[in-house]
């Protein structure tokens, strides 16, 4: 059970990494909107709480 849970958090990390890149490589080298630097906090942050409810799993 616990290793399916790790799983599913893995393949989530990885899905809202790779989201991540794609937000990140479409940012214009100038006039960056404030939407789009949310969107890739939002995105890392929800990164970051994934990754401690993987680490509390161990």
């Amino acid at each position: 059970m616990a290793e399916i849970k790790r799983q599913v958090l893995s393949e989530k990390i990885q899905n809202l990494k790779e989201k991540l890149r794609d937000r990140e490589a479409a940012l214009p080298p100038h006039s960056v909107r404030p939407h789009q630097i949310q969107e890739i906090e939002e995105l890392e942050e929800e990164i970051a709480a994934l990754e401690e409810k993987l680490a509390s799993l161990d």
